[in-house]
């Protein structure tokens, strides 16, 4: 009996030991001696959360194991105010745990001291949460707050930050107050991607806390439904305005809000306009592309809007697969013209292209010579000298078939340079400065000289856009006399809505005008040119349909003082007033330091007058005159001569006429070679006047500081800088909204400068050329 008792009072022992085990285990060593039990405790972190009314908040349980303990604990939380509900996840843990305290917008606010118990067995330590409900503290901002996009094709990515004591970070998107947005306004997804809408205009995206409605952030958000800039100051007018900018106002263009956003590097100095196409797929993606050209011989397409700056592709314009041979390359500089670095230091491609965006085709000219052994010279010595025209698909940079062609042209004539009575192109003597122009299926391409290098002629020489194999039209200024080129400061043939050609000439020869006989040379002149079918005697399908040439034409020859070192800007058909077709042209000084505002009938030109000049308007405008073209906005001709002020002159449609005196100038003057400005609007307000400064262009530069001489080589540094933007507002140019040397720490300084370049202002952004780079500003991220 004994020994029974013995051997179930042992069971019983056995029984404890492995029950306790089971809990998280008893501890015990030989001779029946029992050590620390296993157990836990709970912290909290934060232990006082504060959550808003209609909020969350979180805050991590931690199990803290005590003496090997190993098991799982089940949570729970008692003395929560009303109105509050916890969860806990995982519900039950042997490590952590987030609890999540949700309050709804009623709860009662105060601090409640809240208990956090973890059971496990017979185990239920607690840990104290003091809980405090508030009113909530919540704001709501949007990143970008002020972005643009292109119509259909360009989404942007909204960001919203959620700040206060709410606990809720999500939001609801609306566009212009309505949920989600519309095909109107443009729509938004709950992740906040915006899609445009298929037509311009500002729209304002806002985003609403879920939790608390009345917290709100909104952005701004501009469409463009800018068909693009396709060739030299955005249109065949050459006005110079893009009037579907939204994003650049005048409160947004400031120091704050406005600077460089990157740049996009070049093997060579960009004279060309940058060219912006808006929409098209590349790459397996659609994009806005930027269509560069160096006077290196390349051509870039750079996506417009990416930071850094992506290239999809770059083209050598003279390697074989674009009708290059071995040994050719640019230009060199003093190869050509008198050694002056009018263009330093190769000659490449100097005119803006042009581009079709019916066929997706970039027109673009190249300029190329092999050496001979007396290069570099001044000499002009023999080498082989190369212009040509090349079509190239835009979505690769290849040439699109019959591309490209060498230009050439002969016309009958007794001109200097001409052999055998014959008037022929030369390469080396010409230089393709204007811009290409495109009209009714014919590419039209202009030249004038390097430096006046002579003998050399002004020419208009067109080719099919369709085969550029074709050559369409051949007009050449001076048949029978000497210079007359085309020079324009950079800028492009104007072309009326009849296709009607209107360029402008520099010194030469001129002798249209009795006494007789008259010999077709149209040196310092504006002349309209008519495509037609047959021949004249400047060439052949290109007809002399009107000219103006002032009565001081030979004055202005004998001085260099060209008419045509600008271009001719028309201004919109006139539903009042004298006179329905009108152009306005601005050319270099008279001698004695004034330039000339001209007021041309374009139907009735004034050809010329001996003792008069038969034009609607002359005044003096610009002091040293102009290189370059002026911009028209708004019954405003904008206009930039060297070493003078911007200066704005008001016509009124009534009288047709111009106020003789300007209505505003700009606070800060431009050297040497002036400006070429443009303007960004929204339709009729906001408009902004952009406006480079290229003084200290290089070589030749007559801006240079402290009487140093730029006419060497190599180029002292102090012959050379940076272009500087300006930005004014177009109703009164005194007042500066912004230039790229204000912001700190030189963050928005461009490249160093070129000559006659114009910016192009697209989509937010304005683009400039430079020598080594393409600088992109913008609205700045936030």
């Amino acid at each position: 009996m004994g020994r029974s008792l013995r051997g179930l009072s042992s069971g019983i022992a056995v029984s404890l030991a492995v029950a306790l085990a089971g809990c998280g285990g008893g501890n015990s060593s030989g001779g029946g001696t029992t050590g620390p039990q296993p157990s836990f405790t709970l912290s909290a972190s934060p232990s006082n959360p504060t959550v808003g009314q209609g909020g969350l908040v979180t805050t991590t349980i931690t199990v803290v194991p005590q003496n090997g303990f190993s098991g799982s604990v089940g949570l729970a939380a008692t003395g929560l105010p009303a109105g509050v509900s916890a969860a806990f996840n995982p519900p039950s843990t042997r490590t952590t745990s987030v609890l999540t305290l949700t309050s709804s917008s009623s709860s009662a606010t105060g601090t409640t001291s809240v208990t956090i118990t973890g059971t496990s067995g017979s185990l239920m330590p607690t840990a104290p949460v003091s809980l405090t409900v508030a009113v909530p503290s919540v704001t709501v901002s949007v990143s970008p707050s002020l972005a643009a996009v292109v119509t259909t094709t360009q989404t942007q990515q909204f960001t919203a930050t959620v700040t206060g004591n709410m606990g809720n970070s999500s939001v609801n998107w609306s566009v212009d107050g309505t949920a989600g947005g519309n095909s109107t306004v443009g729509t938004i997804n709950s992740s906040g991607l915006y899609t445009p809408p298929a037509t311009g205009g500002n729209h304002t995206v806002t985003a609403t806390s879920i939790a608390l409605s009345t917290a709100t952030g909104s952005a701004s958000i501009a469409v463009t439904d800018l068909a693009g800039v396709f060739t030299y100051h955005n249109d065949l007018a050459r006005d110079g305005v893009n009037a579907q900018e939204y994003a650049l106002t005048t409160s947004t263009v400031n120091t704050t809000t406005f600077g460089k956003l990157f740049s996009c590097p070049v093997d060579g100095a960009v004279y060309t306009q940058p060219l912006w196409v808006p929409g098209f797929t590349i790459g397996g993606s659609v994009h806005n592309l930027l269509i560069v050209a160096t006077q290196h011989d390349s051509i870039f397409a750079f996506d417009a809007d990416a930071n850094p700056c992506v290239t999809y592709w770059q083209v050598n314009l003279l390697d074989t697969l674009h009708g290059g041979s071995s040994g050719e390359g640019p230009v060199v500089w003093n190869d050509v013209g008198y050694c002056y670095g009018d263009i330093y230091p190769e000659a490449g491609v100097t005119a803006t292209p042009v581009i079709d965006s019916t066929t997706n085709t970039v027109y673009v000219v190249s300029a190329s010579e092999i050496p001979g052994s007396q290069s570099g010279n001044c000499s002009l010595p023999a080498g082989s000298y190369a212009h040509r025209l090349h079509a190239l698909d835009l979505a690769t940079g290849s040439e699109q078939s019959n591309s490209p062609v060498t230009i050439a042209a002969s016309i009958p004539g007794m001109g200097a340079g001409s052999a055998g009575l014959m008037v022929s192109f030369d390469s080396q003597l010409e230089n393709n400065r204007p811009g290409l122009a495109l009209s009714g299926g014919n590419v039209y391409v202009a030249f004038a000289a390097h430096e006046d290098a002579t003998p050399y002629h002004g020419w208009v020489i067109g080719y099919s856009a369709g085969n550029v194999q074709t050559q369409t039209s051949v007009f050449n200024t001076t048949p029978n006399g000497s210079d007359g080129g085309v020079w324009e400061g950079g800028g492009a043939p104007a072309i009326d809505d009849g296709g009607d050609i209107y360029i402008t000439t520099g010194n030469g020869m001129y002798d249209e005008t009795p006494p007789p006989p008259a010999e077709n040379d149209y040196g310092d002149s504006i002349v309209r040119l008519h495509p037609f079918s047959g021949t004249t005697a400047n060439g052949s399908n290109l007809n002399v349909a009107g000219w103006f040439t002032p009565d001081d034409q030979a004055t202005l020859s004998d001085n260099d003082a060209d008419l045509g070192s600008g271009a001719a800007v028309l201004l919109p058909d006139q539903t009042s007033g004298p006179i329905t077709h009108l152009l306005a042209q601005v050319g270099k000084a008279q001698p004695g330091g004034q330039g000339m505002v001209y007021l041309v009938d374009r139907d009735n030109m004034g050809q010329y007058n001996s003792s008069n000049n038969n034009v609607v308007q002359g005044f003096f405008g610009p002091r040293n005159g102009v290189w370059g073209t002026p911009a028209f906005w708004q019954n405003t001709l904008y206009v930039g001569g060297t070493g003078d002020l911007l200066k704005a002159f008001t016509f009124n449609p009534g009288t047709g006429l111009f106020t003789t005196t300007p209505v505003s100038e700009s606070p800060t003057g431009f050297r040497y070679p002036g400006d070429t400005p443009s303007v960004s609007s929204q339709g009729t307000s906001s408009g902004i006047v952009w406006a480079l400064d290229s003084s200290l262009y290089g070589y030749a530069s007559q801006s240079a500081a402290g009487g140093v001489s730029c006419q060497q080589s190599p180029l002292p540094s102090a012959c050379s800088g940076p272009a500087i933007l300006h930005a004014y507002d177009a109703t009164n140019l005194a007042t500066e909204l912004w230039n790229s040397t204000q912001a700190a720490n030189n963050r928005d300084q461009a490249g160093n400068a070129v000559k006659f370049v114009p910016p192009t202002i697209a989509n937010g952004k304005v683009y400039i050329g430079t020598v080594t780079e393409v600088d992109v500003y913008g609205l700045l991220p936030n």
